[in-house]
């Protein structure tokens, strides 16, 4: 399992994704989960991986075409007219994968090799744009009722990032807001964990403004952690109380 977060704000994107890849509590690796291609000037195109580690890694290579020799490779997501057919693409080619290696693994595989993707990005003259990828190939887009999308273990960072979250907020507010939600999914589930890595993509420029890899030595990042479990403990105990009151007891009439 994994844990990636893509953000649509006014000011851009920023994307954070875990590297965590396990295959039982004995064998854990990390893995880079997310990626990102640019045209200086021109575009900027992100993707973020969630699930079966096989499919991911041949989506990604598919669309690099590491296959070939590199004079040869041809990126087709740095020449699609509209982010929107770049999520056709990935979309295509995700639902594609999945299928062959269900055929090769027999018809109870489909499960065994899904996967999810975020792709976020913008291309010069549109707008930045966020989509959710799902493993049959089918996607939906950010909007402000969902502006934000998250994929592998969820559950746990969610509600931090829907009491946090304003459109308007700035980058700085924003990593922090994320660093809060994945530290708290890193405590709650063995399967998320660090190093992370960070991408900060400002509106109309078509390189990384930020970019970083955040390991378990990251100051910052241990100052958020400890900060927040003070803070959610000053928070409960300035809560008012309950009131117990002892419940009446009745006589037994004999």
């Amino acid at each position: 399992m994994t844990y990636c977060v893509g953000m649509m704000l006014d000011h851009g994107l920023v994307m954070m994704s875990d590297t965590r890849t396990n295959s039982g509590v004995d064998n854990i690796s990390s893995f880079r989960k997310m990626f990102h291609w640019s045209v200086p000037g021109e575009r900027l195109i992100t993707v973020m991986t969630a699930g079966n580690l096989a499919t991911t890694q041949s989506v990604i290579s598919s669309l690099e075409e590491r296959n070939k020799a590199p004079s040869d490779r041809h990126n087709s997501l740095l020449e699609a007219p509209t982010m929107f057919q770049v999520a056709t693409i990935v979309g295509d080619l995700l639902r594609q994968t999945i299928q062959s290696r269900a055929v090769q693994g027999g018809q109870n595989a489909g499960n065994t090799f899904g996967a999810s993707m975020i792709v976020a990005g913008q291309i010069k003259g549109m707008e930045p744009r966020l989509f959710l990828i799902y493993p049959e190939g089918n996607f939906i887009e950010a909007s402000y009722d969902t502006p934000f999308f998250q994929i592998g273990e969820t559950k746990y960072g969610r509600p931090i990032l829907i009491r946090g979250y304003e459109r308007d907020m700035s980058f700085e507010s924003a990593v922090k807001l994320l660093m809060v939600s994945f530290d708290s999914t890193v405590k709650a589930n063995l399967s998320v964990g660090l190093p992370l890595d960070l991408l900060v993509v400002e509106r109309d420029h078509f390189e990384p403004l930020h970019e970083r890899r955040i390991d378990g030595k990251d100051r910052y990042f241990q100052t958020i952690s400890a900060g927040w479990g003070e803070a959610l403990k000053k928070a409960f105990l300035s809560l008012p109380n309950y009131e117990i009151e002892p419940t009446p007891t009745h006589a037994v009439v004999s």
